[in-house]
């Protein structure tokens, strides 16, 4: 089982009681984590560096690093502990509200943080970190009709191997919602991979193709403390979620739950993903 982390912010997070306020990692954590993650001798990888490992074609102790959304602290706070440990990521940036903000999560009171822009995000490809897509304006894809839906996963990678003058193989579905069908149109768009909400570490090797398009995570918040995160990296601590399809970034919550915090028997949702 190979572990994939998903954060959002790596910055102080806002007080209380700001919705989703656990999505918001301080550096310092962020930092102790890459740090325990080195002194186990784990790798940290982008998703498309840690594709071999997923498929069983390359073995060794890695982990995947995700960030969704393109925050620009991705690029100011925790790309230099990246560099600094020599580990890879994949930010899930949307294509379509570069240079702007999380406007998705406005309307429900959560504070503006600003997203990388164009050049911001080259800057970020540049340093060795993978960008992969988020969609074009972060939509609800089971509630987008099928044309909307198609053209968001579609030509957002477009847009970003236009701006990155590279391939965009990785895909995360906001919110963690999708069916059958959006895995049919990431698949026949030319991505490699996607990621889900769903809570656990992922297995090697898949059991039917489609399942490289639905691939399991581990959440990493505020709340997560050290000994949690070895936790989740070495045991079955986030496996027995996905035993039960639970996803943790549904809905709404209360400010201060997280994954970490959430009855064992019940779904966790923590974020807007």
């Amino acid at each position: 089982m190979i572990p994939i982390l998903t954060y959002h912010q790596i910055a102080t997070p806002p007080a209380s009681p700001s919705p989703f306020r656990s999505l918001s990692v301080p550096v310092t954590h962020f930092e102790s984590q890459m740090a325990w993650l080195y002194r186990l001798g784990y790798q940290g990888l982008s998703m498309s560096e840690l594709m071999p490992y997923l498929r069983g074609d390359k073995t060794g102790r890695v982990v995947g690093i995700t960030f969704d959304d393109g925050y620009l602290n991705n690029l100011t706070q925790a790309l230099p502990v990246l560099t600094r440990m020599g580990f890879t990521s994949t930010v899930y940036a949307v294509s379509q509200m570069l240079g702007q903000s999380n406007a998705w999560d406005q309307a429900i009171g959560v504070p503006k943080s600003d997203l990388m822009n164009a050049s911001e995000l080259q800057t970020w490809a540049r340093a060795g970190q993978e960008v992969g897509s988020h969609t074009r304006h972060h939509v609800r894809l089971l509630q987008s009709s099928d044309v909307v839906a198609r053209e968001e996963i579609g030509r957002s990678k477009a847009e970003l191997e236009d701006l990155l003058g590279q391939a965009v193989t990785q895909f995360c579905y906001p919110y963690g919602e999708f069916n059958a069908t959006h895995q049919s149109w990431v698949e026949e768009a030319g991505y490699a991979a996607a990621t889900t909400t769903v809570r656990s570490r992922q297995r090697i090797g898949a059991r039917e193709p489609m399942e490289w398009f639905a691939l399991a995570r581990v959440p990493v918040v505020r709340s997560t403390h050290w000994t949690q995160f070895l936790l989740k990296i070495l045991t079955r601590h986030e496996d027995r979620h996905g035993a039960h399809g639970a996803h943790w970034a549904l809905r709404p919550q209360s400010p201060d739950q997280s994954p970490d915090q959430a009855p064992d028997q019940a779904p966790d949702q923590v974020g807007s993903a």
